[in-house]
């Protein structure tokens, strides 16, 4: 007999064995995650396309436009938050690279017969991935404001090909793109989940957030992988890199090419929905709106540059509505905007200088840490 209560009973000395029950309890509190990557990740796309679909389904056409330039900032704005967040090159010619991005899109648009969607987004990151190859050896021994510089060189010179080639790129005017009609199947299959028309709008909002899942789905794992954990190490100590073998430039134009990726696609998004490409929309003031955006949200992270880009997208139109709602005249009310907008910045840096994501993150391991010591102080 009292061998079986020995054998049912744990040892009343032994701390970790009556401890074990209480820890077993506190995982199965949890909410039950997949232990593999990839599926987590699959999972978080399942629930964004979710809300993505009821976010496009309850708002007016107006909010489904400004979704739709939400994703090809955010778009951009990713691949931009890997270059500079995980690779340290900071880069001022992302909205060039947008611009071979969005011109590619229209070029092949404008045939008589022109390609499917998907192969005609493919080719816009392929031949954005190619310049982006090229720029990145070109630079990729450079640090800092050298390289800084060389990118501001790309962002003014690249988008004035365009008045050098009238008449394929359409000069100052731009090349209009016709943007493409939505299946018949697309009106049918909205009907069926919320019983709203499907306009030309919605459909490019939805392309725009297809295009956007896609892209952080695959940056989400590569930044998880070898690759990212490579990029970091180059970022945060290269010669201890280098003297571990790593080659330095070869891992730095990778980290360019998929950035100019990321950057053709969100071009690409861009001309279908604005449905021009023209060198106005691809200025200098394009690629420092990115890196503001990549530096709010914080660096490194793919929800920063979320957050990040709906800033862009969303903060001058509501600073607008309220300076209208104000008394203020369409003029100065659309000049509040910028004014609003710098001192959402400024106040960023000051209380969140890691970027808000970057800040909360840090905040909140600070708080485990301080739990843990109390806890170990306790017993």
């Amino acid at each position: 007999m009292s061998d079986l209560q020995t054998q049912g009973q744990p040892p009343a000395g032994n701390p970790a064995t009556a401890a074990a029950p209480a820890s077993t309890s506190s995982r199965t509190s949890r909410i039950p995650l997949p232990e593999s990557t990839l599926l987590r990740h699959l999972l978080a796309v399942l629930v964004c396309a979710v809300a993505a679909v009821v976010l496009l389904e309850i708002t007016d056409p107006f909010r489904n436009s400004q979704l739709a330039t939400l994703s090809y900032y955010a778009i951009a704005a990713g691949g931009l938050t890997v270059l500079t967040g995980l690779n340290g090159q900071i880069s001022l010619g992302h909205g060039a690279l947008m611009a071979v991005g969005a011109y590619t899109t229209g070029l092949f648009l404008s045939a008589d017969e022109p390609l499917p969607l998907p192969l005609i987004f493919l080719a816009a990151v392929v031949v954005t991935s190619l310049v982006g190859a090229l720029v990145g050896a070109a630079a990729s021994r450079l640090h800092g404001p050298y390289l800084a510089g060389a990118t501001l060189a790309l962002a003014v010179g690249l988008p004035g090909l365009a008045l050098k080639f009238k008449e394929t790129l359409g000069g100052d005017q731009g090349l209009r793109v016709r943007a493409p009609r939505a299946p018949d199947w697309f009106g049918e299959a909205i009907k069926a989940v919320s019983g709203n028309p499907a306009s030309a709008t919605k459909w490019l909002a939805y392309v725009g957030a297809i295009a956007l899942l896609i892209t952080y789905f695959l940056l989400a794992n590569l930044v998880r992988s070898r690759i990212g954990r490579t990029w970091r190490a180059v970022r945060d100590n290269d010669v201890a890199a280098e003297l571990a073998g790593i080659r330095l430039g070869s891992w730095r134009v990778l980290a360019f090419v998929v950035s100019a990726a990321c950057a053709g696609l969100g071009g690409a998004v861009l001309a279908i929905v604005v449905r021009l490409a023209a060198p106005s929309a691809f200025t200098l003031v394009l690629s420092l709106a990115l890196l503001t955006a990549i530096v709010l949200g914080g660096l490194g992270s793919l929800l920063g540059a979320l957050i990040g880009s709906a800033l862009l997208v969303f903060l001058p139109q509501l600073t607008t509505d309220l300076g209208s709602a104000a008394g203020l005249d369409g003029t100065e009310a659309a000049q509040l905007a910028p004014f609003v907008y710098g001192v959402v910045l400024v106040v960023a840096m000051i209380f969140a200088p890691a970027g808000f994501v970057g800040t909360i993150r840090l905040r909140w391991l600070a708080r485990r840490a301080k739990r843990a010591i109390a806890r170990e102080s306790g017993r």
